[in-house]
C-alpha cells in the first residue's frame, strides 16, 4: 500500500512539474488576475514581440522608486543593432486586473501607452494586449513574456 502511495503522489508530482506552474510555494505562483500576482514577478527581463514587426525588443522592470509599480527600460533593436533605440517605461497593475506601462522617449511626456492582460495559465510569464502610440494613435497589438534566463530568479 506505501508503494501505491509513493507511486500516486510521485505521478501527481510529475504532472504538476510538466504544467509549467509547479514551484514551492503553490498555486499561488500561478494566478489567473494580474491583480493576485506579487509586484515582484514583474521584476526581471522579458521579450516585447510587436505584431508585424519581427525585431524582439528587451525589457528590464524593476521596482519603482516612488509608488507599488515598475520602472524600466526598453531597448528596440530595429535594421541596424548598433543604433538601438531606448526608451523609459514606468507602470503597475490597474484596477481591471491590466499590465499598464506607460512609455517615454524622452523621459517626460507620454510616447505610447501598454495595456495587457496576463494570459490564463501562463504562470504570471505572458502578457497580451494593445501599444499605442501616443503621436499618431495608432495600435499594435504586443505579446510580453518572461524571458527565459529570468525564471525562478525573481
Amino acid at each position: 500500500m506505501k508503494a501505491n502511495s509513493f507511486s500516486a503522489l510521485l505521478a501527481g508530482a510529475v504532472l504538476l512539474a510538466l504544467s509549467g506552474c509547479a514551484s514551492v510555494r503553490g498555486s499561488a505562483d500561478c494566478p489567473a488576475d494580474a491583480r493576485d500576482l506579487p509586484l515582484q514577478s514583474l521584476y526581471g527581463r522579458w521579450d516585447a514581440h510587436f505584431d508585424g514587426l519581427p525585431a524582439v525588443a528587451a525589457v528590464q522592470l524593476g521596482k519603482h522608486p516612488d509608488y507599488d509599480g515598475v520602472r524600466g527600460t526598453i531597448t528596440r533593436h530595429g535594421a541596424n543593432p548598433a543604433k538601438a533605440a531606448v526608451a523609459q517605461l514606468a507602470g503597475d497593475v490597474d484596477d481591471e486586473g491590466a499590465l499598464s506601462i506607460d512609455e517615454s522617449q524622452d523621459g517626460r511626456a507620454i510616447s505610447a501607452v501598454w495595456s495587457g492582460k496576463l494570459q490564463a495559465g501562463s504562470c504570471g510569464r505572458e502578457f497580451r494586449g494593445t501599444w499605442r502610440n501616443a503621436a499618431d494613435e495608432s495600435t499594435h497589438p504586443f505579446v510580453l513574456s518572461k524571458a527565459v534566463a529570468q525564471e525562478g530568479k525573481q
